[in-house]
């Protein structure tokens, strides 16, 4: 059986681009890194460096052992985040991506509650658009990922993940005040045809969802302004520049300066998933967190409808 702590080894070297690096990144002497890949290099019957003038190089051999390692110290690094949970909720740590909209709302208060009841547990966040966060989720480097679809384009099927439904929003049109339409409740999307539109930024699921809205009520949108920052999209309605639309969690900390309606006769639906990867055994520190959103969503989802 292979050396798992040469696999590691083997690992660094090939990422570092030298024995001293690699040595210096593990706190090892050079001469060890050295005698440990020579040691595996037996173990395999093959050789796996090309070196040459104190640069090394994967060969063919090397590198599809590397790629294995990748997975089987992945792992053996969850293995042991799981024998540790075992023990309790009194240590360890809890890694979480999300995108930024549940990050400024949801996340916002379900963090300071989680560490609130359990102090000895370190929380990791990240931030990413789900395009980006459920591939990280899926390759260990997160418990939890919040990530959100519209009903229209649904996230697909994946064995690997198991999803839990948090929040639905109706997606809601933002004017600027002085639109000749924002004294009205409801407006229909048609309505809105000729003018400037703002929206993320090519391939988001966030362009799609105002690009497709649009389509699906006559027309194809015309696009002045991308970005994924729904406080950038804001101003630029507030501004006059453009319209939008906006999903109702940030009902609560709109600009002013501009207004939101309903849509009619069927808004857009945003929906929130807390995502894991699937697998026999769940820490209790991420069965923790996701009761602790769950209750965090449906409060806040009560306190955006009373909002509206």
């Amino acid at each position: 059986m292979l050396d798992v702590r040469r696999l590691r080894i083997l690992r660094e070297v090939a990422e570092h681009g030298s024995f001293s690096a690699a040595a210096e990144e593990l706190n090892l002497t050079q001469s060890a890194v050295s005698q440990q890949v020579a040691a595996l290099e037996k173990e395999t019957g093959t050789r796996l460096l090309d070196r040459n003038h104190g640069s090394v190089r994967l060969t063919d051999p090397g590198a599809a052992l590397v790629s294995h390692a990748e997975a089987v110290i992945s792992r053996l690094d969850e293995a042991e985040r799981e024998l540790a949970d075992i023990a309790g909720l009194r240590g360890g740590r809890l890694r979480m991506i999300t995108f930024p909209t549940a990050g400024a709302t949801l996340v916002a208060a379900a963090a300071p509650a989680f560490s609130k009841a359990y102090p000895n547990i370190e929380l990791e966040l990240g931030e990413a658009e789900p395009e980006s966060s459920i591939p990280k989720l899926k390759a260990g480097e997160y418990d939890v990922a919040l990530a959100f679809d519209f009903t229209s384009a649904p996230l697909g099927e994946d064995r690997d993940t198991e999803r839990q439904l948090l929040l639905e929003e109706r997606m809601q049109v933002a004017l600027p005040n002085d639109h000749p339409l924002a004294n009205r409740k409801s407006v229909r999307l048609e309505q809105l045809a000729d003018q400037t539109w703002s929206c993320g930024v090519s391939p988001s699921s966030c362009r799609e969802n105002v690009m497709q809205s649009c389509r699906l009520a006559g027309f194809e949108p015309k696009i002045g302004f991308e970005t994924d920052d729904y406080q950038v999209m804001q101003s630029l309605v507030a501004a006059g520049m453009s319209v939008t639309l906006l999903p109702e969690l940030l009902l609560t900390g709109r600009r002013p300066g501009l207004r939101v309606l309903d849509i009619t006769p069927k808004p857009p639906v945003r929906r929130t998933w807390a995502i894991t990867r699937t697998c026999e055994f769940r820490s209790p520190a991420t069965g923790a967190m996701l009761e602790i959103l769950e209750a965090e969503a449906k409060r806040l989802g009560e306190s955006t409808k009373a909002a509206a």
